[in-house]
């Protein structure tokens, strides 16, 4: 048999989903057990009552922006082994991690190897900008120059660019790993415009020096590198890949003693 519902309780039920209070309407129950077990005044129940409205929205809000943000994977700075990446400044990335470089619309540049943790300081550097409350988006650079070659052979390129305004900062992943053939002026375009607009953070295995390798193009490189390290920060990831530290352990379990 199911439990009577006090008249009460349905009309704050009502009121809740009028005045569209989920998180209220989900936990005025509960607080009100504490209230009149704490002898709480009814003042201090309604503080608890918008309190946790509050706490559920800003919830419900960092989770929708991390949906947003489209992670490759979710990683954060204290699962990040700083001792095996040892001329990684870890100051530098935890002052990084405090996001005023978005707030001064600054770029950052992790330059290493594959598999030195260049997109998990990316992420957790992007994850960390969500929760200080900036719009973040994740985008491999490979797609990205495929949505960029869509949209202009669709002749709605200036439209795509203008999606991206409503990002503080975006994270372009994985930046020479292929040739970006006539993508490299779509890419250059992208950059440009958020070029002193909103902040990116590029994680790239090529030494600028060689970045000319994957746009082709020397003019268009070093127009390009001048916009994107005029205000950067750039971070060293020198060492042994995880995956292939990982892939040797498992060859050789001797390694872990």
């Amino acid at each position: 048999m199911s439990e009577h519902l006090d008249p009460r309780e349905a009309m704050v039920d009502i009121y809740c989903k009028q005045l569209k209070l989920p998180g209220l309407k989900a936990s005025f129950r509960e607080l009100a057990r504490d209230a009149m077990e704490q002898n709480q005044t009814p003042t201090s129940f309604l503080a608890a009552c918008l309190a946790k409205e509050v706490e559920i929205r800003v919830q419900k809000r960092l989770s929708t922006r991390l949906k947003q943000a489209k992670f490759s994977e979710i990683k954060t700075l204290e699962s990040f082994d700083f001792t095996s990446i040892p001329k990684l400044p870890k100051t530098k990335v935890i002052s990084l991690a405090e996001c005023k470089f978005i707030k001064e619309r600054e770029n950052v540049i992790c330059i290493g190897q594959s598999g030195t943790g260049k997109s998990h300081i990316a992420t957790a550097i992007g994850i960390t900008a969500i929760q200080l409350g900036y719009r973040v988006r994740f985008i491999k650079v490979y797609d990205l120059i495929q949505e960029l070659l869509k949209a202009e052979s669709e002749y709605r390129l200036p439209r795509y660019l203008k999606i991206w305004n409503k990002y503080d900062l975006v994270i372009l992943d994985e930046l020479g790993y292929i040739n970006l053939g006539t993508g490299s002026p779509l890419l250059f375009q992208f950059c440009s415009e958020r070029y002193e607009q909103g902040s990116l953070v590029i994680t790239t295995n090529l030494d600028f020096s060689r970045w000319e390798e994957v746009f082709g193009d020397n003019a268009l490189t070093i127009a390009l590198l001048d916009r994107l390290t005029h205000h950067a920060h750039v971070l060293p990831f020198v060492g042994e890949s995880y995956r292939f530290k990982e892939s040797k352990e498992k060859l050789d379990p001797d390694l872990n003693q």
